[in-house]
């Protein structure tokens, strides 16, 4: 039996043509209603589905991908506000798959990111989808730094990621030839386009605590003349305090040069710009979230990354740590992501992903996603094998 699918956009309503096992294919304006992706075992309606997922990014997307392989005689739909699916944190990333490296053993960021790491690369192989493996390194470019890019080479056997090694400075040339650092950690990892995380949906029934919290990251691009400076992936040694990963060099599968990205707050859920300003969403955020707490908290390291956000050559000089070459005039400003990231009431951000169940008579045939930012691309396959689960268990299939 072929499974149903059918994906529900906004007013101006795109059909897209599509396939079990996959959703590549022509996209073209829909006549009238909404038609069914896949013809199923039974017609689907736009007014009743087996199973309804909310927000067309590639967790929702691979979790539909997951439950249509299972389940292929249930009907199911797709939610998303847009025309287009993966427009906002799916269509606005760096493009690198994770390997795991990064996240708290036996949480289940390490644990998804790895599995999910292993599912990418085996679909990309079996779909013919191009992706670059470049390498990754991770530089500590000051002598403070080295204990803690240590205790993350341990962390990262202890996750099981692959292929990790410690080098020295020596070593750095051979890999980065334009590179400086103290020690290196190296690791080798995919860099594959168009990958990153669903933005999260808050549902009726879930519980007001934690909240999401806008964060826009801005990137700068290396001018293609300079693109020779950097060769794989350059990373800082992140900051153990927070969960983002520092300013990095990214290549994209399109040979262009990444800088970034930095991590501001946006005031407006969906802005892009540094401009972008929604009274409803700041004054929501504010009066909900933790934000003030974690604005007092960490002021510093707030206005400084305003500080870079406003000005290039802040941003160049922490670039130069890394690649000394690297001038003002080798960089232009490029695009900019919004990262949907979970905070609590006492100001503390969320590391790992959340999933749970909503209350009441609506809430208890709800599954919740409350937390899916970076890895959550690189996991969503693995994400959407779990959910796939969750559901089953959930509601009795």
């Amino acid at each position: 039996m072929v499974p149903s699918l059918r994906y529900l956009g906004s007013a101006c309503g795109l059909a897209r043509g599509g396939f079990p096992g996959g959703f590549s294919g022509a996209c073209r304006p829909a006549l009238g209603r909404p038609r069914p992706l896949c013809q199923g075992g039974r017609q689907a309606s736009t007014s009743s589905f087996d199973v309804v997922i909310i927000g067309g990014g590639i967790v929702g997307l691979a979790s539909a991908r997951a439950l249509i392989l299972r389940y292929p005689a249930l009907s199911i739909g797709v939610l998303e506000k847009e025309k287009d699916l993966a427009v906002h944190q799916t269509g606005h990333n760096s493009g690198v798959i994770h390997s795991g490296i990064y996240y708290k053993p036996e949480s289940l960021k390490a644990k998804l990111c790895v599995q999910g790491a292993a599912l990418i690369y085996e679909y990309c192989n079996q779909k013919g989808i191009a992706y670059k493996q470049c390498g990754k390194l991770i530089v500590a470019v000051e002598q403070e730094e080295i204990p803690r890019l240590k205790a993350l080479y341990e962390r990262g056997l202890q996750n099981g990621v692959q292929g990790l090694r410690l080098i020295q400075q020596e070593d750095i040339k051979k890999k980065e030839p334009y590179c400086r650092g103290e020690e290196v950690q190296c690791q080798y990892v995919v860099t594959c386009a168009g990958l990153y995380s669903d933005r999260i949906s808050e549902l009726s029934g879930c519980n007001p605590d934690p909240q999401i919290v806008p964060f826009r990251g801005d990137y700068l691009v290396l001018k293609p003349e300079k693109s020779y400076l950097v060769k794989g992936n350059i990373y800082p040694v992140p900051d153990s305090r927070f969960p983002f990963l520092g300013v990095h060099f990214t290549p994209r599968m399109d040979g262009s040069i990444w800088l970034g990205p930095n991590a501001v707050l946006a005031f407006k859920r969906e802005g892009y710009k540094p401009f972008d300003f929604s009274a409803r969403d700041i004054t929501d955020i504010i009066t909900k979230s933790g934000l003030i707490k974690l604005v007092l908290q960490n002021f510093s390291y707030g206005v400084s990354e305003m500080y870079k956000a406003c000005f290039l050559s802040a941003t160049v000089k922490h670039l130069q740590k890394f690649i000394p070459e690297i001038t003002v005039n080798d960089i232009f400003r490029g695009p900019a992501g919004v990262r949907a990231q979970a905070l609590d009431q006492d100001g503390n951000l969320i590391e790992d992903f959340v999933f749970d169940g909503g209350v009441g008579i609506i809430g208890n045939r709800v599954l919740h996603v409350r937390n899916a930012p970076s890895p959550a691309a690189t996991s969503s396959l693995a994400i959407s094998r779990m959910i796939a689960d969750e559901v089953q268990q959930r509601f009795k299939l």
